[in-house]
Parts: C-alpha cells; sequence; structure tokens
C-alpha cells in the first residue's frame, strides 16, 4: 500500500518535524478545510456523520470525471485536531484517483508521529473519519464500476 504524493509529502513534513511542531502543523491544517458546498449546506442528509469522533464531524465523498475523488468536510471550528486531520485529507487525497484513496493504509497517520502529539480517543476518531471515507470511496466506485 503506498500514499499518493500529495499525501506522502504531508506524512514526511509531519516525520520530520519535532514533536511540539506537530501540534501547529496540525493546526495549520486546520484552517485549509474549504467551507461546504450549498448543495449540502441545504440538504445535510448527502453528510454522514462520524460518530466515534469526540465532536459533530461530517463527511461526504464523490467521484468525479475521471475517477478523481472529491472530499467534503464539516466540523466545528472550536475542533482544530480534528478539523486539522480533516485538512491533511482534503490536501493529500482530494483529486487522487479512487484507487490511490483505497490504497491508503488505515493507520496512515501513525507514521506521522501524530500519535505521540494527540490523544488515543482522537486517533481512534482519525482512523474512523478515513474508515468511512474509504468506505464511501468503495461503494461509489462499485456503483459505478
Amino acid at each position: 500500500m503506498s500514499l499518493p504524493t500529495p499525501l506522502q509529502t504531508i506524512v514526511d513534513r509531519f516525520q520530520r518535524a519535532p514533536r511540539d511542531l506537530r501540534v501547529q502543523a496540525l493546526l495549520h491544517y486546520a484552517k485549509k478545510v474549504p467551507p461546504l458546498p450549498d448543495e449540502f449546506t441545504e440538504d445535510r442528509s448527502a453528510l454522514e456523520q462520524v460518530h466515534e469522533c469526540q465532536t459533530p464531524f461530517f463527511l461526504a465523498t464523490r467521484i468525479g470525471p475521471g475517477g478523481t475523488v472529491e472530499l467534503f468536510f464539516d466540523a466545528p471550528e472550536e475542533s482544530p485536531t480534528v478539523r486539522g486531520f480533516a485538512g491533511i485529507l482534503q490536501e493529500g487525497l482530494g483529486g487522487a484517483s479512487w484507487e490511490e484513496v483505497l490504497d491508503v493504509p488505515d493507520d496512515f497517520y501513525a507514521r506521522m508521529g501524530l500519535d505521540t502529539v494527540v490523544s488515543p480517543l482522537r486517533l481512534r476518531g482519525m482512523g474512523a473519519i478515513l474508515g468511512r471515507l474509504k468506505r464511501q470511496v468503495r461503494e461509489q466506485a462499485q456503483a459505478t464500476g
């Protein structure tokens, strides 16, 4: 299993960063989560809640033209850790092929050293986010293929 190049670049940056800078980097990615498009703010039924997260976290995926994945996340501004992980996924997986997304190891974030700066409960939530995202992509790929 490998990582798409943008996600591998992020993982490499986190691996090289001292422990205290990993938290700052995570907070930096929290600011990169784009607002939801109107289609999701007007009809939230297309968003799936990730109940394992401590904060209300919702996501949706879509396989666009050419088999590339689009990601949509909704998490409160007051939850920078989970928003940071969403920002990492957005930058690292947005635009990747559905095959690349499905090939991402379920625990890729462990390579980033996040386990040294994030509680086990939050790590569980991060794993659940990735699991839901991959399940949605898999279901859509099977429906179209």
